[in-house]
Formats: structure tokens, C-alpha cells, sequence
């Protein structure tokens, strides 16, 4: 009979690895704000000593390079190909965060091919283990690409803004991670808003809807947790005219303290 063996008296047991909180920044409609409001949010969680990168999840349609005012020669696309390795694609970024950026104007990234997802995949679990905090950017609406990029993270940001068309495409995209997904809890941030307490009376009436019409294979109807709004405010603007983080342009504004307030109740609910 083998007789059992044992680890040395001297041995000691393995760290475990610490993987990234993954945290996906969706949206049902574009021009909501999605991306500008992604960089500046991994700017204030940098600035609370966490590695923090942005993954630019909007395949063929990426704009987080012009929001950062940055110029890459390498991207997600070429890592894709084979022309670079993954840690030529990972840039610093102006707010003390790291970025992975994805091609824009490549047609074979709208839609999602297997080698698409193996790629992304791939990529996802390979920088896990090196940050604190993943922000994955996605595309607008509900296809493929962004649910698949929206499914690889642990939770979900919703950003939407006061506007109706905006609303009922948050809610689309609710039921759908709901349904698809079986989401049982969502974040929420509301953008452009025009008056304090405004983001979370949109949030109630967004419950109510979702709560009487929605439910996950499970049939539970998926809560929405409310981590705040940025008012409308003109440095937004100035910012995004001068490609700049509104955090490092106008660190005192409205929108700047909305954020650093997501970014710290985002963090509280770890």
C-alpha cells in the first residue's frame, strides 16, 4: 500500500493569483458619453492607487485613442494578427491608468467569429492577473460583439442619459443582460443631467419598469444599483474638444466630482 505523502514542514503554500475586478461600461444608444466617461473613470480609480486598465472593447469602431488624444502604432488588431506581442499593445495613458486600444474601421471585427472570441478571450486572462481594475469599453447597442465583450466581466455599468430615446434603449439593454445573461444585479450612472437627484429618480422609475416587466432565466428580476450621475456641464465639452480627461482639464467641475463620486461608491460596493 502507497503510503501517503505529505509537503515538506519547511514548505509554504502558494499566494494565490489576484485576478482584476472586471467591470463592463455599456449602453444602449452611442453618443451617451460611454467612452469619455470610461477614461475619466479609470482616472479616478487610479487616483485611488489602483492599476487600473481600459480595454477598448469596440471593435472596428474604437474611439478611445481620440478621446485620450493618443497616436498608437500598435493595437488590439495587431495582436490579433500576430504583428505584436500583447504587452506592445498595453500604453500608458494620461491619468495614470493603462489602455489596450482596439483598430478602427476593421469590418471583420463587427461581427463575432469564433476567432474573434478566442482572441478576446485570450487577451482577457492574459492581463487579469497584472491589474487591479479592468474597464472594458464596449460598443453601443445590443450586438453580438458587445454582449460577448459585456459577458467576460463580473459587472456592468449602464450609462444612459435623461433623454427618452436613451432610456428605452437602457432598458433594452437591461432585458437583454437579464435574459441572456441572467444578470440579477446592474450598475447604473446617468450622464448629462440636468438637476441634482434627477439620475436617481430615473433610476426608481427604471426599477419599476424592469421589476414588472423583466426577469432572468431564474425569474428574478435583475435590481439596478444606482452609483450616481455627472451633470451637464460646458468643461465636459472643452474637454473633449481638447481631447483631455476632464479630471486632469478641470479637476474642481461638476462632472468632475460626479465622477470621483461613481468612482467611490463603485468601489465601496467591491
Amino acid at each position: 500500500m502507497m503510503a501517503s505523502m505529505s509537503a515538506p514542514a519547511n514548505s509554504t503554500p502558494a499566494t494565490p493569483v489576484r485576478l482584476a475586478r472586471t467591470v463592463a461600461i455599456t449602453s444602449g444608444k452611442g453618443g451617451v458619453g460611454k467612452t469619455f466617461f470610461s477614461a475619466n473613470l479609470a482616472a479616478a480609480l487610479a487616483r485611488q492607487g489602483l492599476k487600473v486598465l481600459v480595454l477598448d472593447a469596440d471593435l472596428g469602431l474604437a474611439n478611445l485613442d481620440v478621446v485620450l488624444n493618443l497616436y498608437p502604432k500598435i493595437t488590439l488588431h495587431d495582436v490579433f494578427t500576430g504583428k505584436a506581442q500583447l504587452e506592445e499593445a498595453i500604453l500608458p495613458a494620461p491619468g495614470g491608468f493603462s489602455v489596450l486600444l482596439a483598430g478602427s474601421g476593421l469590418v471583420e471585427y463587427s461581427r463575432l467569429t469564433p476567432e474573434v472570441r478566442d482572441q478576446l478571450v485570450t487577451i482577457f486572462e492574459a492581463v487579469k492577473p497584472r491589474f487591479d481594475v479592468i474597464l472594458i469599453d464596449t460598443g453601443a447597442g445590443i450586438s453580438d460583439v458587445v454582449l460577448y465583450a459585456v459577458s467576460m466581466a463580473h459587472e456592468v455599468i449602464v450609462l444612459a442619459t435623461p433623454e427618452p430615446t436613451s432610456m428605452t434603449d437602457a432598458y433594452a439593454t437591461i432585458k437583454v443582460l437579464a435574459t441572456q445573461q441572467s444578470r440579477e444585479q446592474l450598475h447604473l450612472v446617468v450622464n448629462q443631467v440636468g438637476r441634482s437627484g434627477d439620475g436617481r429618480t430615473i433610476c426608481n422609475q427604471l426599477q419599476q419598469v424592469v421589476e414588472r416587466f423583466v426577469q432572468n432565466a431564474n425569474g428574478v428580476a435583475p435590481k439596478l444599483s444606482y452609483l450616481g450621475d455627472i451633470p451637464q456641464d460646458n468643461s465636459v465639452r472643452e474637454a473633449v474638444q481638447k481631447r483631455q480627461l476632464v479630471l486632469e482639464l478641470h479637476p474642481g467641475s461638476a462632472a468632475s466630482q460626479g465622477v470621483v463620486q461613481v468612482a467611490t461608491r463603485l468601489l465601496a460596493r467591491n
